[in-house]
């Protein structure tokens, strides 16, 4: 295109260098042509003083064009600089092909610098050094060789210092065509394209090509995305609610209707109550009046009539209806206690005759002896914590921490989980190696798990927090201190018998070891 200036500045060869050019010293600018009708590329702009391109020359003949100054005077000069547009908004019309003349009168011109000894300009390339010693005495040579290893040096540190952290980060992209089957994993072995699909044993249509409507803007990485989400979620699927009721079946009894959470098919276990997962699965996926009624309620049953006449269901897919109707039913609050008759039948309690008898998980033992002391911090989201001793080794090695502070009091799920690194107090309760996936929690009874709740550095240290709390809150009487210590324990009364053992215990062993022996007893880690 027609070249563009903003500025042309000539500096003089003085001690301290003046800019000759500007209009302001008296120089007169004359050009070969300008650009008409243009209030923004005039040529009294190309020596005003004023960079960018809102005050700049162009030429009005595509691919050249000259300009000359006429300096007041006579002046030895040694710097020309010129840019296109140094705000950098636009990279387009650079003279890169150019000659420059000076003349001290009218008819003298001649040729002091030119592109023709420059490098040949490329949009984007990184500027490289080339070292020429033409034309040099040996002196002179030497020189500028000492000068270009010190350069290549200076550079390579500014590269070294510059150097940030790397970061091996993927991007969201549109899948790259088709997706083939490879022949022994092999990338450079495509075998036949494989399309988008589901399970086939399911019987509901999975529309790889749906309309879209006013989704017609989404990604093909999105749509796919889409599909698969509204497939999941349709009410006619007849896996998804099943799967999702029975894991909460899973949390509160320990054991689901169908043992096997994370394989319903040929080879997983059979449902206990098929009837039953099927209702909780259409009680997930459109509430009914029956499960309105399923629940007990303060205000009895005219309230129920009263919400279903008026039709306030939960939503559908509404987990905390699912959880409502599980923890109110008779199953749920039924007694642990066993019958030797049905013992006989079903000592595994898996047609739930009585509720089942667990151990709580280890996240539920720490965060409750936390509760109980008056110490967990249930501050929501932001950074976890770490179960693990800081170090700065080149290898990480992961020591189990031996003090415990505030920082480390809020609940577990916070907590930074190592593979293959479980943490040192109650990792042995079958916490599972968080390198392996784990639809459901092995159960074992240890001496490991035994001797960690009772000597552990934070089990004494929590025991010690109790004990504190409830000379605070009751003072110093061993049977008030047991009423309260049961009451936040056991979440129930002592009886008379509990409670003058445990104030004759107190009397003569220490609060500290009261406290430390409520913590490991089998009400406080069991759920009956």
């Amino acid at each position: 295109g027609e070249p563009c200036i903003d500025e042309l500045e000539v500096y003089t060869a003085e001690d301290n260098p003046r800019n000759i050019a500007l209009a302001s010293v008296g120089t007169k600018a004359r050009a070969s042509s300008v650009f008409p009708n243009s209030e923004i590329h005039r040529l009294e702009h190309i020596n005003d003083g004023k960079h960018g391109n809102s005050r700049s020359w162009i030429s009005n003949e595509s691919g050249k064009g000259w300009v000359e100054l006429e300096f007041p005077e006579t002046v030895m000069v040694n710097r020309i600089i010129w840019g296109r547009d140094r705000e950098q908004k636009f990279a387009d019309r650079l003279a890169t092909d150019y000659r420059i003349e000076i003349a001290s009168g009218s008819n003298d011109w001649h040729v002091v610098a030119s592109s023709a000894d420059r490098l040949p300009y490329k949009p984007g390339a990184k500027p490289q050094l080339v070292v020429s010693y033409a034309g040099l005495k040996p002196e002179q040579a030497a020189e500028v060789k000492k000068m270009a290893a010190e350069r290549t040096e200076l550079e390579a540190r500014i590269a070294e210092l510059s150097r940030s952290a790397v970061v091996y980060a993927g991007t969201f992209a549109d899948p790259p065509g088709s997706t083939y089957l490879l022949h022994r994993g092999d990338p450079m072995q495509k075998r036949e394209v494989v399309s988008p699909g589901v399970v086939a044993a399911i019987p509901v249509k999975f529309d790889t090509n749906p309309k879209m409507g006013g989704k017609a803007k989404l990604s093909e990485n999105q749509r796919r995305r889409l599909v698969l989400a509204e497939w999941m979620a349709n009410p006619t699927n007849p896996l998804t609610a099943r799967v999702i009721v029975n894991r909460l079946w899973q949390y509160h009894f320990g054991e689901g209707l169908v043992s096997t959470p994370s394989d319903f098919g040929v080879n997983g276990a059979r449902p206990t109550n098929p009837a039953l997962l099927d209702w909780l699965a259409a009680e997930l996926v459109q509430p009914s009046i029956a499960g309105l009624r399923a629940q007990p309620d303060k205000s009895g049953v005219l309230l129920v009539q009263a919400r279903a006449a008026a039709k306030e269901l939960p939503k559908p897919w509404s987990l905390k209806h699912i959880h409502r109707l599980i923890v109110t039913s008779a199953t749920y609050r039924q007694s642990s206690t066993p019958r030797p008759e049905a013992l006989a039948i079903d000592a595994g309690s898996r047609l739930l005759w009585r509720f089942p008898t667990r151990r709580l998980e280890a996240e539920a033992i720490r965060d409750t002896i936390l509760s109980v002391s008056g110490k967990l911090d249930l501050r929501m989201g932001g950074p976890g914590f770490s179960f693990f001793e800081p170090n700065d080794n080149y290898v990480r090695v992961y020591a189990p921490k031996k003090e415990f502070g505030p920082d480390t009091y809020r609940r577990m799920v916070y907590g930074t989980v190592v593979r293959q690194r479980p943490d040192g107090v109650f990792g042995v309760f079958d916490c599972p190696d968080a390198g392996q996936i784990a639809p459901k929690r092995t159960r074992s009874t240890t001496p490991l798990q035994a001797l960690n709740l009772m000597n552990s550095g934070f089990t004494m240290q929590q025991s010690g927090f109790l004990a504190e709390r409830l000379n605070q809150e009751v003072g110093n009487d061993p049977k008030a201190q047991a009423r309260r210590a049961f009451a936040l324990a056991f979440q129930r009364q002592a009886d008379d018998a509990e409670l003058e053992a445990s104030a004759n215990f107190i009397r003569e062993a220490g609060l500290n070891l009261f406290c430390r022996a409520l913590l490991n007893a089998n009400e406080f880690v069991y759920l009956f």
